[in-house]
């Protein structure tokens, strides 16, 4: 199941993604509210086209917070090695986390703003977590009870403001930081999903990777965050970068792609 969040003018309303088998076409059914309020909802009886002109997709959630895995590949680790963007090429032992703020989160073709004090801004695509019911202290046996869904983020990161600054909060909590979506896919293979990455349509081969070469798993990373802060419903978890990033430019278009998700596509702006 694939639940959306979408607006027809200036509402925000909810829907599913379901594809009409007579015509093809995906089409978003609304419902009477959203599922992570824990209340019933129901179709509402309308329905619109996904490419539908005047329906505008936005990011899934607004989550109250958005955890990020550090190193969680060692692809990723080795990279950042490799460009003396870290001394140790090793990942570390534990399992390190970091945060963005809810005003970091945009959608869909929502513009990625680049800061004009930073030189280089970087890509990062992952799979994310979108937390469904209220988790404190969950073992990772049954840390999967908690999850919604997953969706596509791009952990947009100054990279240059990485090496000077002790803490991740300016580099990786700038407003347009994290674009999410396009949905949230209820029903995917976590343990083996693969990501991919497009810049201005062309595929980044060393950008690839799969959440089957996780250091620490989801399980895993749920119980952890879970044992010293309450992780509410739509609070979102950043899994992971698989493997190479890279730099964006004024104009470039980034795209995120899930198998089993879709695409996340955004545009980049300067500032």
């Amino acid at each position: 199941m694939r639940i959306a969040r979408f607006s027809i003018g200036n509402t925000p309303r909810y829907a599913f993604v379901q594809e009409d088998k007579q015509d093809g076409k995906d089409y978003l059914v609304e419902l009477s509210g959203y599922p992570l309020t824990g209340q019933q909802v129901e179709p509402t009886g309308k329905r619109y086209a996904l490419d539908d002109e005047n329906v505008r997709l936005l990011a899934p959630v607004i989550p109250s917070k958005i955890y990020g895995a550090a190193k969680n590949y060692r692809a990723h680790a080795a990279y950042m090695a490799e460009k003396g963007q870290a001394v140790n090429p090793e990942p570390p032992e534990r399992l390190m986390v970091f945060m963005k703020p809810s005003t970091s989160v945009i959608g869909p073709d929502d513009p990625i703003i680049k800061p004009s004090y930073s030189k280089d801004m970087n890509y990062e695509p992952e799979v994310a977590v979108v937390i469904g019911r209220i988790a404190r202290k969950v073992s990772e046996a049954e840390a999967m009870d908690y999850v919604l869904g997953y969706t596509c983020v791009n952990d947009v990161t100054l990279r240059d403001l990485q090496q000077d600054d002790p803490m991740w909060t300016r580099c990786k909590g700038f407003d347009t930081a994290c674009p999410l979506g396009p949905w949230i896919e209820t029903d995917l293979d976590y343990r083996d999903a693969r990501i991919s990455f497009r810049l201005n349509g062309e595929e980044v081969p060393e950008a690839s990777g799969t959440t089957a070469n996780l250091i620490h798993s989801i399980p895993e990373q749920i119980a952890f965050i879970s044992s010293f802060a309450t992780l509410l419903p739509g609070d979102v978890i950043m899994t992971g970068t698989p493997n190479a990033s890279g730099s964006l430019q004024g104009r470039d278009e980034a795209t995120v792609h899930v198998d089993g998700i879709g695409d996340l596509r955004n545009v980049v702006i300067d500032e």
